[in-house]
């Protein structure tokens, strides 16, 4: 049985498959193809929806792991789709590289992060799918490909988003930058202040997010900087006491506590609140990018129109105190420039994104609907690796290029080598 990360998602494939090469990857396709099977890749499960399952054959991302290629000069490095973001991250900083923006985790597989457009926060730096130079592919002919801006254009538009629809995708080109430090300046803030000043803090900094624990005012604002450096990063301990021990074990402890007794959400989210502290540190830029998930949730993240950003909250908190809902986890808002990939989230816009959680052996779909029907008012676009309940007639109103995309998979996947129950639901038959 495969499973992914949060234990919602699970599948018992037919036949498991480990490639340790494009050539491998196409004959497994060519193989599936000759059994009628449908195939799938999959990463390192840290999507919440069914994304990666199939009962047919399952194409598991170890053996696709290395790095073929660094172009320091120009910035370019290839690596194979199984790489973690943190291994390639490593990689980079020995070669004085580094990626422009990332998300807040970095166990993802390459291929997988880019597949389920996951993204950042960014005033001009957007989202991973925007960093990809090139692609290679399998296609469900059994063929290998590659494109990019310059070579198959529409396939890399289409593809680097793909939700791995329109083929495997083996091995990712990136358009780094040179190395730099960032400085996170993290700061408690009150709700009203947070909505008062979201231009002045979205436009005054590279990179700004903030969090929001439910049933309070209280807001943990976080502002990133690039810093000439030398690094200052928290001292060890303080590392441990605020990343470790208080963001994964108390609040682990205290989700189960209210996973169990719900009654306790609400003074417990109050005291979190009032705990917040403040703190200035400055490391390599993925070390503050990225941060340590070990309290396992279910996810439910929606774009929006940017301007829609401060009434669409104040709407989520209505809902929230109109209803007997008790939210133990606090809402995420992020930032993101237009991107040009097909079914980015941000395509053609600029985004904001608000991402709720529920711990993961708790109910979500009361407080994900009543959500969900919010941000759908404002035309919102659902993440693709988080839960949602959107289809093909909901998406293609949402999505400029969405009928496009569906035109360049039936040419290229006709049989629907590469489809699941997921796919189907979001693109149709």
């Amino acid at each position: 049985m495969w499973r992914n990360w949060a234990g919602n998602q699970s599948a018992t494939p037919r036949r498991v498959v480990t490639p340790r090469s494009a050539d491998e990857v196409a004959a497994a396709v060519t193989a599936a193809a000759g059994d009628d099977l449908t195939v799938r890749m999959a990463g390192t499960g840290h999507s919440f929806t069914g994304a990666a399952l199939t009962e047919d054959v399952l194409l598991r991302p170890e053996g696709l792991t290395g790095l073929r290629a660094v172009d320091a000069e120009r910035g370019l490095v290839t690596a194979e789709a199984g790489m973690t973001l943190k291994t390639f991250n490593e990689h980079l900083a020995r070669e004085g590289l580094a990626l422009a923006n990332m998300g807040d985790i970095q166990e993802q597989t390459l291929a997988g992060a880019i597949q389920t457009a996951t993204h950042g926060t960014g005033r001009e730096a957007a989202g991973l799918v925007s960093q990809v130079a090139g692609l290679e592919m399998v296609l469900a002919d059994g063929s290998t490909v590659t494109c990019s801006r310059a070579d198959r254009p529409e396939l890399f538009d289409a593809a680097r988003a793909g939700l791995g629809a329109l083929g495997v995708v083996t091995a990712v080109t990136w358009h780094t930058v040179p190395a730099f430090v960032l400085q996170a300046r993290e700061e408690p803030m009150r709700w009203e202040e947070v909505l008062t000043h979201l231009d002045e803090l979205a436009d005054g900094n590279e990179h700004f997010e903030f969090y929001w624990w439910p049933h309070t005012d209280g807001c943990l604002t976080k502002r990133n900087n690039r810093v000439p450096g030398p690094a200052e990063p928290l001292p060890a301990f303080r590392h441990w006491l605020d990343d470790e021990f208080l963001s994964n074990s108390v609040f682990g402890l205290t989700n189960r506590i209210g996973s169990l007794l719900p009654v306790t959400i609400k003074p417990i989210n109050g005291v979190s609140a009032r705990a917040l502290g403040a703190r200035t540190y400055s490391d390599r830029s993925d070390r503050v990018f990225t941060s340590p998930r070990r309290v396992r949730f279910k996810e439910q993240e929606y774009a929006i129109p940017r301007e829609e950003l401060a009434g669409a909250l104040r709407e989520v908190r209505s809902v929230i105190e109109r209803s007997d809902l008790r939210i133990g986890f606090p809402i995420e808002v992020r930032l993101l420039p237009a991107e040009d990939a097909w079914l980015s989230m941000a395509y053609g816009r600029q985004s904001a994104f608000i991402a709720i959680h529920v711990f993961h052996s708790s109910a979500h779909e009361e407080y994900f609907q009543a959500i969900e029907e919010v941000l759908t008012s404002l035309g919102g676009r659902p993440h693709w690796g988080k839960l949602h309940t959107r289809d093909a007639s909901y998406l293609e109103g949402v999505y400029p290029r969405f009928g496009d995309f569906l035109a360049l998979r039936d040419r290229i996947d006709p049989s629907r080598r590469f489809a699941n129950a997921y796919t189907t639901r979001i693109f149709g038959k």
